[in-house]
């Protein structure tokens, strides 16, 4: 019964007509009358804006990245929206809406149970005197919260703040370390091995941070003019994250067969995107749509690998042509 009180405190709230004419003025009431209350009314309004307010910081919490305790602002300003709304809810219910009792529910096959209503919800919002005002009082709630459900879905996208997705933090003369810190030396790389470098200094879990580094002859190596100089000695560096859907690249092919396999290559494991890592990383076989850009390299006086400028492209996956832009360093 509870519930479809509250069913049709929704139906008068937003369904509820402006003061005319009855529709059904020649036929008996199925709802008694009752008396305005302007109290609720207010009440009721005030709650459904304070549910938009509540929305709307949960959208401007949501856009602040770096804030701490995010996570549980935003569940307290979603469950505060509908808390709002429910509230708002029971008051139009218990205040504004006429009730009828009746010991039996209505037909669902009667010919005239829609008309019919359709004459209970017009009656039960006898009582509202300011019914366009609550009618806007919902609007703003209904908009509010909608925009708070579908602005992280945009995100998603992304749509919204891509300009971490482009920096990452590599430089000119940034050193090639190791998982445990060690600079990566030219003369200990060995030729077709697998490494895993990271930007000294910087944090590992940034999605521009972690290479893929491996070593050929350097007549092995087919890069693009412009490139020619950004492999010495033959080492290739090339972003650890596919361009598919964002997986690390873990597994580095020597060719064994060369019917089948006419080629070293580097394989991404969760959906076996292939790359090319003497041809600039072109893809070979898989669903990634790109090839995995190249980090130019130097080599210092003593011998250890340096970053000689940043990546040839953006790195991660792209979505539809987002990823289009040149990556950057963080300024």
């Amino acid at each position: 019964m509870k519930m479809r009180r509250w069913a049709i405190a929704l139906g008068v709230l937003l369904l509820g007509r402006k003061k005319r004419q009855p529709r059904f003025a020649d036929r008996p009431r199925i709802v008694a009358p009752g008396a305005p209350d302007p109290r609720a009314e207010w009440v009721a309004l005030l709650l459904l804006l304070c549910a938009a307010a509540a929305a709307v910081g949960f959208i401007v919490v949501y856009s602040f990245n770096h804030l701490a305790h995010q996570t549980q602002y935003l569940g307290l300003a979603l469950g505060l929206a509908f808390a709002f709304v429910a509230a708002a809810l029971i008051v139009v219910a218990k205040r504004l809406v006429v009730t009828e009792e009746l010991e039996e529910d209505y037909p669902l096959s009667h010919p005239t149970t829609q008309e019919e209503v359709e004459q209970l919800v017009e009656e039960s919002g006898d009582r509202l005197t300011r019914k366009r005002l609550l009618l806007t009082g919902a609007g703003a709630a209904a908009g509010a919260i909608g925009a708070a459900l579908v602005v992280p879905a945009l995100s998603l996208g992304p749509l919204l703040d891509t300009g971490g997705f482009y920096e990452t933090p590599w430089r000119r003369g940034v050193r090639l370390v190791d998982e445990h810190g060690k600079p990566l030396l030219l003369d200990e790389i060995v030729r077709e091995t697998f490494y895993t470098a990271y930007p000294q200094g910087a944090d590992k879990e940034l999605l521009g941070s972690p290479l893929v580094v491996v070593r050929f002859e350097p007549a092995q190596l087919h890069l693009p003019t412009q490139r020619r100089d950004w492999a010495p000695g033959g080492v290739v560096a090339y972003s650890k994250i596919c361009t598919h859907a964002g997986c690390a690249v873990a597994l580095f092919r020597k060719p064994t067969f060369p019917v089948v396999e006419p080629g070293p290559a580097l394989i991404c494991p969760c959906h076996y995107s292939t790359f090319d890592p003497t041809r600039a990383a072109k893809v070979i076989f898989g669903p990634a749509g790109r090839p995995l850009p190249q980090l130019p390299l130097a080599v210092d006086s003593g011998g250890v690998l340096r970053a000689a400028g940043n990546f040839s492209g953006p790195v991660g996956p792209a979505w539809s042509g987002v990823r289009s832009k040149a990556p950057r360093n963080p300024s």
